[in-house]
This record gives structure tokens, C-alpha cells and sequence, in this order.
């Protein structure tokens, strides 16, 4: 599956993420986000958080996502998430003036 499913376009802060991604009909939607959940929250949690193992009973993602096709829109998700980027990292910069 993991070969058979693309990302496109994405963007990535502490609290969310933003991805377009490209997979094949014989996939539910469902399985490819499980599959990115679980194989994400494991390669983090060994390389950032210092285990050695997968974790049980902790959550790394929330439970849920939200999905949407994109067909003839896929120019206007891509420069959303883009635009979205710029106004994280300009909120951001905000954030540390009126700190």
C-alpha cells in the first residue's frame, strides 16, 4: 500500500497536518490513513521520543480526519495548503511580538 499511495503536497505543524495525497481506487480511504497514522506514529515515537518499541495505550494521532475528494480542484488544494504554510508561519511570527 505504501507504494501504491503518493503525497502530493503537504504541510506539517504541531497540531495538525495538511496533505494531498494521491492513492489508487482499490484503496479505501479509511485503510490509507490508518496505514499513515500507524506507521507515522511509530516512526516518530522511536526517532524523536526515544522508544525502543511501539507504545500501547497511548495515542499519538486523534481518533478522527477529515477527507475530500479533489478531482478538477486539485490546483485549488494545493495552493491552499501552500497558502495555509505562509499564514501558520505568519502567525507564528506574530505570536512571538506579543509575547
Amino acid at each position: 500500500m505504501q507504494r501504491e499511495s503518493k503525497v502530493l503536497e503537504g504541510h506539517l505543524r504541531s497540531d495538525h497536518v495538511h496533505m494531498l495525497i494521491s492513492r489508487l481506487p482499490k484503496y479505501d480511504v479509511a485503510q490509507v490513513f490508518d496505514f499513515i497514522k500507524g506507521k507515522s506514529a511509530i516512526h516518530i515515537t522511536r526517532n524523536f521520543m526515544g522508544h525502543r518499541k511501539n507504545f500501547n495505550g497511548e495515542r499519538f494521532w486523534a481518533r478522527g480526519y477529515y477527507v475530500s475528494t479533489v478531482g478538477k480542484d486539485e490546483a485549488i488544494i494545493r495552493r491552499y495548503i501552500r497558502e495555509e504554510e505562509q499564514e501558520d508561519c505568519r502567525i507564528d511570527q506574530l505570536s512571538v511580538l506579543y509575547e
